[in-house]
């Protein structure tokens, strides 16, 4: 029995998923067990880099999830709308989804993975987070006998490509991001990337995996890298950080309650941290686990080859499951989850941080500051000041022992009442 595939899309992912049915020597047997039938696009007259017998392929999109000789629906055209549409009529009709569009599943996942267990059947996701890292793979079926704990990871290549820029060569934010924009490796909008919407989106479906519950987007705290600067780079190297842009969840029990903290936002990292090393588009994630402990899964995260990979591997795997149970939903590959997470306040994270103050030029400056961290019990790890002056102004960088995020902000509203202080062009979290 040959599975027909309706394509829904046939842009940079789409047209790598094409490449690999067309040349299948040497990959999964069950390959050739496997048909893309019909191809939706939405331009006829796009010029593509892959050839697609011309009767198969249309702009009319609805009637490939309609096509009841369609079992697998795969998109790939991104966006919310009509991707979600498209999805949720491609189940009501019955049909097996295959997706990498995280900001449909991140956003709208509990309509759509309702409606499939409704229906009996598989949505499945690897490439919606993290390119061609099995990660999805691994928290829905190697890693399900472990209790997990801590979930982190550099899941936005862009970012990652820019800091490490700037890390390795000096150079500001600005002048970075226009280079990744040049070479294709950040959007003309970058808001996406480097605001973190989009590793917020990834963390969500991470989350989720990781710790049974859904997640609410809305829940997650999020900042983004464009307050980052060359002087921030210097100052972390030469406390012994590099700075990431991180996505971390995990599991906060008190006396009273258990709950999930998840928060993306840039981070200052140990440069021995398995973390720290993980430079360019490359994504990473690290799970810490009981009984596993530690493990830590890199990669690719975007781009044709990369996506394409997870892409066809659900495939086969939705393939592999009717060939052998066809009456019956898999219970590794579907999502049960029902209840909503309870994600802990920003407010009741405890952190180390990274603050650099512009301060005026004056006696007591120092104990000034230090008078408002004692007074909000802020003890100090580190603290630098450069003899070099410039506008009158002295640079102060500090760095915190761990301490409640609610107590930094107090004395950090308490800081910028001083007479002393000029500015605080960064506050950074710490790893």
């Amino acid at each position: 029995m040959t599975y027909k595939v309706g394509l829904l899309g046939l842009g940079t992912v789409g047209a790598g998923v094409a490449k690999i049915f067309q040349d299948p020597n040497g990959r999964h047997p069950l390959l050739p067990d496997i048909e893309i039938a019909r191809v939706g696009v939405r331009s006829l007259n796009k010029q593509r880099d892959v050839a697609i017998a011309p009767n198969i392929v249309t702009d009319d999109l609805e009637s490939i999830v309609n096509d009841p000789n369609i079992d697998i629906v795969v998109e790939v055209i991104g966006g919310i709308e009509p991707a979600k549409s498209l999805i949720l009529k491609a189940i009501a009709n019955g049909k097996h989804v295959v997706t990498a569009n995280k900001a449909v599943i991140a956003r709208h996942g509990n309509e759509i993975f309702a409606a499939s267990k409704q229906k009996g059947v598989y949505v499945m996701l690897e490439a919606a987070a993290c390119g061609g890292i099995p990660v999805i793979q691994a928290l829905k079926q190697s890693l399900g006998g472990n209790r997990i704990s801590e979930l982190t990871g550099i899941v936005n290549g862009t970012t990652n490509y820019i800091l490490s820029r700037m890390y390795f060569e000096g150079a500001d934010f600005d002048a970075t991001l226009a280079e990744a924009q040049k070479l294709g490796y950040a959007e003309a909008d970058p808001t996406a990337d480097v605001d973190g919407y989009d590793a917020a989106d990834k963390m969500a479906i991470l989350a989720s995996l990781a710790f049974g519950d859904r997640v609410k987007l809305e829940d997650i705290y999020r900042e983004g890298i464009r307050s980052i600067t060359s002087a921030d780079i210097g100052y972390a190297k030469e406390l012994g950080f590099t700075i990431k842009l991180l996505g971390i969840a995990r599991r906060v029990e008190t006396k009273n309650e258990r709950n999930l903290e998840i928060r993306v936002h840039p981070t200052l990292i140990p440069i021995q941290h398995p973390l720290a090393n993980i430079h360019g588009v490359t994504n990473a994630v690290r799970i810490e686990g009981d009984p596993i402990g530690e493990v830590v899964f890199s990669g690719p995260g975007a781009g044709s080859g990369a996506t394409a990979s997870a892409v066809v591997a659900d495939i086969i795997n939705v393939v592999a499951a009717l060939k052998s149970l066809p009456n019956q939903i898999n219970q590794l590959m579907g999502c049960s989850h029902e209840h909503y997470a309870q994600i802990a306040p920003i407010e009741n994270t405890v952190t180390q941080f990274y603050a650099r103050l512009l301060t005026h030029d004056k006696p007591g400056v120092i104990g000034d500051l230090g008078t408002a961290f004692g007074k909000h019990h802020v003890s100090l790890n580190a603290i630098l000041q450069k003899t070099t002056v410039h506008d009158g102004l002295a640079e102060i960088v500090v760095v915190t022992q761990k301490v409640s995020e609610y107590n930094f902000q107090q004395a950090i509203a308490a800081i910028r009442e001083l007479s002393t202080l000029h500015s605080i062009p960064t506050v950074l979290r710490v790893l």
